[in-house]
């Protein structure tokens, strides 16, 4: 483990979904139930266009194949079913959830003195992170409840950076989606990007995921 620190960076702000952990899957069973309910047709591809959108927003892109219209009280009561769901499949989350990589990532970080923060549109992050054991390797989490705009707006990655009192120039942020990358570069930060290089296109840098994940390469 390197534990110079970086002259570049005095932050790294990671993603949870895709990116420390995989909670893709229990997102899409959660929304696919979701969208039987409304005779909406859900695939993955459909799923793949709600990647790092937050969670009504994810809604409204669902209830637009919908063949009737709905009120914001049928809205919410939708969303806290979905959640509901999601919430307990996660329930069942363990350490062992962590993507490769991810504990040693975290770790080189403070290592080298660089905070960490964690800007994840999931409302569930907190029990996330206590479901895979690493709350307390971050030094700031985005509550995103508080949060007025979701994804590609820059505000989540600038209220990190803000509460980490790190420029954001001087901040590393680290994502998978399209949606994230673009929220990273809105806030004048250099982003990573975690996945294809093709899809990632706005990212600085792409990696496959954080088990190759270089401090020394950005």
């Amino acid at each position: 483990m390197n534990t110079q620190h970086n002259p570049k960076y005095d932050a790294v702000i990671f993603d949870l979904d895709g990116v420390i952990t995989d909670t893709a899957r229990y997102h899409y069973l959660a929304w696919m139930r979701l969208a039987a309910t409304q005779g909406v047709h859900f695939d993955e591809a459909f799923n793949e266009q709600l990647k790092g959108i937050d969670r009504m927003g994810s809604l409204e892109r669902i209830l637009m194949a919908a063949t009737r219209q709905y009120s914001l009280a049928e809205k919410l009561a939708l969303a806290e079913e979905k959640n509901a769901h999601y919430v307990a499949l996660i329930s069942t989350m363990t350490p062992d959830d962590l993507l490769p990589g991810a504990v040693r990532a975290l770790d080189t970080c403070r290592a080298a003195g660089i905070k960490v923060g964690l800007a994840s549109v999931s409302k569930n992050a907190f029990t996330v992170l206590d479901k895979l054991g690493i709350t307390s390797k971050f030094d700031y989490v985005v509550d995103a409840a508080k949060l007025a705009r979701g994804k590609p707006d820059p505000e989540i990655f600038l209220k990190a950076a803000s509460a980490l009192a790190v420029p954001p120039a001087r901040c590393l942020g680290v994502e998978d989606a399209v949606a994230g990358v673009a929220s990273i570069k809105s806030a004048g930060m250099t982003a990573v990007g975690i996945g294809d290089a093709s899809v990632l296109a706005q990212a600085d840098f792409v990696i496959p995921g954080l088990a190759s994940f270089d401090l020394n390469h950005y």
